[in-house]
């Protein structure tokens, strides 16, 4: 269980910027750089008050069980002054790069909030051609409370995407291990061949390709 003075942490980026005025801070994060299958998730969200008791649970999505983040899904939802979060398939990814394809997913999550905000902070990675001021922040998640918040979006909605991808797609065992290499998934790849979901540029199946 984190400590109060851990949450109290989570809080300080938030608490400058609005001690100056800036009120409307967008946190943004992604899910789902490393697996070689399914989207890249990327989620943005504007707290009503990242100081409300509501979201004393919330923090960087990899630190909760499964059973958490879902309990805080609805929760950051209700909590969010606005909310968006973003879909990038493997064709899209593949022809932009991985690290493009995350700053344009960053770009595109900021752009569909329904909310302008004043502030953007970003988990490591720095969004260029905003119209508002950015701040990358080293291991944000970790440290803003707004970029956790996004980071659970983005785990869960993801989470959700593969399961039902794991219908469409049987034998691969997505619900699972959610895209990512296992041994199993290996198995599975070497025994059914490559999906359409699959991330072609990933070199694990691009062998697999030639």
């Amino acid at each position: 269980m984190t400590s109060p003075r851990s949450q109290l942490n989570l809080l300080n980026i938030e608490l400058k910027l609005r001690e100056s005025g800036i009120n409307l801070i967008a946190g943004v994060d992604e899910a789902g750089r490393g697996p070689c299958a399914g989207p890249l998730v990327i989620a943005a969200v504007i707290l009503k008050d990242p100081h409300s008791s509501a979201l004393s649970k919330v923090r960087d999505s990899k630190e909760l069980t499964e059973k958490v983040r879902e309990e805080l899904f609805p929760v950051v939802k209700e909590e969010s002054l606005s909310y968006s979060i973003i879909e990038i398939w493997p064709e899209e990814l593949d022809a932009l790069g991985l690290h493009k394809s995350n700053l344009e997913g960053m770009r595109r999550a900021v752009s569909s909030l329904a909310v302008t905000p004043d502030y953007v902070l970003t988990d490591g990675y720095a969004i260029e051609g905003m119209e508002m001021p950015t701040l990358a922040v080293w291991k944000g998640d970790q440290v803003a409370i707004s970029i956790s918040a996004a980071s659970i979006l983005a785990k869960v909605h993801r989470d959700h995407i593969m399961i039902e991808v794991d219908k469409k797609y049987p034998g691969y065992g997505f619900a699972g291990h959610k895209g990512y290499i296992t041994a199993s998934h290996t198995a599975a790849l070497k025994k059914l061949g490559v999906s359409d979901i699959h991330r072609k540029s990933f070199s694990n199946i691009h062998k697999l390709l030639h």
